[in-house]
């Protein structure tokens, strides 16, 4: 009898995701499965390619570089502030990887806010949110969330903190 009743509280226990659960196609139509990650922090980017942070890539890819042992950067495309990632997959995978040598993950262009905000974001704005984030949440382009080994939000930084400073670096110490 303890054994129905307990599989019965998991079968009716409300679900809560996690950053596990999210696969996402790759700008080169390779899949990033965020399950591959456990045991490693995950700093999560919206970035764009006509933004005034847009040198942040560089920086991005230092610290991807650096802490590629504990860390990995992904990189969000989105279009939704004034129009700066106007550009098809094609055209940020070439500027991505040519033009700024980037390395990382970096995820096809999805939006990350609005009614077609992409589900990995909505999920990291209500985490974020929970944790008592500044609201809202993501104000700009190059927002970053810091997630833990464990699939946890750590925390979320604006776009004005640069990838290499101390306010990052001191969760991969």
């Amino acid at each position: 009898m303890k054994l129905i009743l307990f599989a019965a509280l998991l079968l009716f226990a409300p679900y809560s995701p996690s950053i596990y659960d999210f696969k996402i196609e790759g700008l080169d139509n390779t899949q990033i499965d965020f399950s591959k990650f456990k045991g490693k922090k995950i700093l999560i980017v919206n970035v764009a390619s006509y933004c005034g942070y847009t040198y942040q890539y560089e920086g991005l890819e230092k610290l991807y570089q650096t802490y590629k042992d504990k860390l990995v950067v992904v990189g969000f495309p989105a279009n939704n502030f004034k129009n700066q990632e106007p550009e098809s997959n094609e055209k940020i995978q070439e500027f991505c990887r040519k033009d700024k040598g980037v390395q990382f993950p970096i995820a096809k262009k999805i939006s990350v806010a609005g009614d077609d905000i992409h589900p990995i974001f909505k999920y990291l704005i209500q985490e974020a949110e929970k944790s008592g984030a500044e609201l809202p949440v993501i104000k700009w382009n190059f927002t970053k969330f810091l997630v833990d080994e464990n699939g946890k939000l750590l925390k979320v930084f604006r776009s004005k903190v640069e990838p290499m400073s101390e306010e990052i670096t001191a969760f991969l110490k």
